[in-house]
């Protein structure tokens, strides 16, 4: 599926055009990467960067080494420090080419679409590009669609979570209204049940109250009488003055 980096691709083509202060250690880099010795190519780049930071080819060969050395996340960084510079220049279409072939590598698919996308504008031709472009952008449309999957799942699972909380706060708030309701039927029944032997009173105490009552009757009946007696004598002596 993906275009097998060539050596000449970004080995002897960068030499040519951009190794101008420190040749000897790139180009020594490059007759290692050739020989497939990337662990010695990787270590002859790096010199060549010590005693220039700014040399692209160093920084581009080494990017393509760390490649070769399976060592895809340092590679993408050292295509992201370089990439600037890569503008404009005659293999900047293969600059992006590799650079995207990391980023599949790394399943870093928006990377790669751009970076693909990047290099067909320079090279349109390159059908390699163009597959790479095609494929890049369907594992990009895949992973958001899961994405989106997942968050929609995800939101599902929040709702339902919520509904469970809600649905046993409703079942807590109903069970102690069960029981409030339960204990007052209880206490009702308590009060009916005490009420009867409240009013209930024993035959003695009830001879008592009838006792009382007639004696208060008595006592009013003796009140009346007397009043009755004092207001006919009141007359009789009214009568007989």
């Amino acid at each position: 599926m993906r275009k097998t980096l060539l050596a000449i691709l970004f080995c002897l083509m960068a030499v040519q055009a951009f190794a101008q202060i420190d040749r000897h250690q790139v180009r020594q880099g490059n007759r290692q990467f050739k020989a497939a010795r990337f662990e010695a190519a990787d270590i002859s780049y790096r010199k060549a960067l010590l005693k220039d930071s700014t040399s692209y080819a160093a920084g581009y060969n080494l990017a393509n080494t760390l490649y070769k050395e399976g060592n895809y996340d340092e590679a993408g960084k050292q295509f992201s420090k370089i990439a600037s510079k890569a503008k404009g220049r005659p293999d900047e279409a293969s600059f992006w080419f590799n650079a995207g072939d990391v980023a599949i590598q790394k399943k870093d698919w928006k990377t790669a679409v751009d970076a693909f996308h990047n290099s067909l504008l320079l090279n349109p031709s390159d059908l390699d590009a163009k597959e790479n472009y095609l494929y890049a952008k369907k594992m990009l449309e895949d992973q958001q669609q899961q994405e989106q999957n997942q968050d929609q799942n995800q939101d599902q699972n929040q709702d339902q979570q919520q509904n469970q909380d809600q649905q046993q706060q409703q079942d807590q708030q109903d069970q102690q209204q069960d029981q409030q309701d339960q204990q007052d039927q209880q206490q009702d029944q308590q009060e009916q049940q005490q009420q009867p032997q409240d009013q209930q009173i024993t035959p003695q105490q009830a001879q008592q109250m009838l006792q009382a009552i007639e004696a208060k009757e008595k006592e009013t009946q003796d009140k009346v009488n007397k009043e009755k007696a004092l207001m006919l004598k009141s007359r009789q002596k009214d009568k007989n003055w």
